[in-house]
C-alpha cells in the first residue's frame, strides 16, 4: 500500500453510513458520483452501509449499485448506530486512500479532492475542521465547549472541531481496524493512530433533507463515548474531590475543637449540617455513577459480541447474504 497511496492517482474508497436518508440520497449519489468521476486513476469505489433503515434507502441503494459497479451496498440486520455502521463500511473498503463521511450532505463531497491533494503532499490523515456551522447558536456553543473540554482531559491529542469527515491512508485504516472496542469514537481512534495529520477548514452545511437522526440522547452518548474512551479524568476527579472533602472536614473539626477548648462554645447550624450531608451524598452518588459507567463499558467489552451483523452485501450487481 505504501507504494500506491502516495501516487498521483490512488484508488479511493468512500465509506458512508446511512439511516433513513431516502429523501436526500438521490442528491448525495449525484454529487458524490460527479466527484468520483473526476478523480484521476481507476479502481475507485463507494461503500454505503444501510443501518437498518425502514424507508426506501436500501432499495434506492441497491438500484444505484445495479447501475454503477463502483457502488457496494452493505445492509445491516438492524439499526446498530452511526459509529457501528461507519465501522462496518471501513471493513469493506479496498482502496489505497479511504474517505469516511456522513450521508446527509453536511459533509460536502466536493471537499474530497482537496483532501487528496494533502494526502499527496505526504499527510496520512486529512480531516475537515469545521470553522463555520449552519446550526443553531446553542448547538454551536455546545459543540465548541465539548471539543475543548474533551481535548483538555484526553490522553490523546484530539484536534478541535473535527468530526468523522476525513481521508486517510491504508496504514491508518489498519490501525483503526485493529482497535477492538465496542464503544466506538472513530474521530478519536483516528487521532490515536498517529501518523502525519492535518486539517483543512470547511463550512459545515445544513442538512439537505429532513431532520438529523442524531437526537439529544445520541449526541450525549457519542460525547460520553469520547470522554470515557480517551480519559480517566472523571475517576481522578472523584479522588480529588474526595481529598478536598476530607481536608475541609478535618479543618472544620480542628476549628470545632479549638472553639470548644478556648472559646467555650461549639459551632451551631442544623441547616448547614443538613446541606453538607446532602451535598456529600449527592457527590457520592454522582461518582458512583461515573465509576459505574466505566464498569459497564468493561462489561460490554468482555461479552465480545460483534459490533454489528451484516444481512446482505451487494457489489457490482451481485448480491450475497450473510448469516
Amino acid at each position: 500500500m505504501e507504494s500506491n497511496d502516495r501516487t498521483e492517482s490512488p484508488r479511493v474508497s468512500v465509506a458512508i453510513p446511512l439511516y433513513e436518508e431516502e429523501e436526500g440520497l438521490p442528491e448525495l449519489l449525484r454529487r458524490l458520483t460527479a466527484v468520483v468521476d473526476r478523480l484521476p486513476g481507476e479502481g475507485h469505489e463507494m461503500i454505503f452501509v444501510d443501518d437498518g433503515s425502514k424507508d426506501r434507502t436500501l432499495e434506492l441503494l441497491n438500484e444505484a449499485a445495479d447501475e454503477d459497479p463502483r457502488i457496494t451496498v452493505v445492509a445491516l440486520s438492524r439499526n446498530f448506530g452511526h459509529q457501528a455502521a461507519l465501522t462496518a463500511a471501513l471493513e469493506f473498503v479496498r482502496g489505497d486512500v479511504v474517505v469516511m463521511m456522513d450521508g446527509d450532505l453536511q459533509d460536502a463531497p466536493e471537499i474530497i479532492p482537496l483532501m487528496l491533494e494533502r494526502i499527496r503532499d505526504g499527510y496520512d490523515v486529512v480531516y475537515a475542521r469545521r470553522d463555520r456551522r449552519q446550526e443553531p447558536w446553542w448547538l454551536r456553543l455546545a459543540y465548541f465547549t465539548y471539543y475543548r473540554m474533551l481535548s483538555s482531559v484526553s490522553n490523546v491529542e484530539l484536534p478541535l472541531d473535527a468530526g468523522d469527515f476525513a481521508a486517510f491512508t491504508a496504514p491508518v485504516l489498519e490501525a483503526i481496524r485493529s482497535a477492538p472496542e465496542r464503544h466506538r469514537y472513530l474521530r478519536g481512534l483516528r487521532a490515536w493512530a498517529g501518523f502525519r495529520q492535518t486539517g483543512i477548514p470547511v463550512e459545515r452545511d445544513a442538512r439537505h433533507h429532513g431532520k438529523s437522526k442524531y437526537g439529544f440522547r445520541k449526541l450525549l452518548r457519542l460525547a460520553s463515548d469520547g470522554i470515557f474512551s480517551f480519559s480517566i479524568v472523571p475517576i481522578r476527579l472523584a479522588a480529588a474531590l474526595g481529598g478536598i472533602t476530607i481536608l475541609a472536614t478535618s479543618l472544620f473539626a480542628l476549628y470545632a475543637l479549638w472553639a470548644k477548648l478556648f472559646l467555650d462554645r461549639s459551632p451551631q447550624g442544623f441547616t448547614a449540617q443538613i446541606l453538607v450531608i446532602t451535598f456529600v451524598s449527592g457527590v457520592n452518588l454522582l461518582f458512583l455513577g461515573v465509576i459505574g459507567e466505566y464498569v459497564g463499558r468493561v462489561y460490554e467489552e468482555v461479552k465480545e459480541r460483534p459490533l454489528y451483523v451484516v444481512r446482505s452485501v451487494q457489489r457490482a450487481g451481485r448480491s450475497a447474504r450473510h448469516g
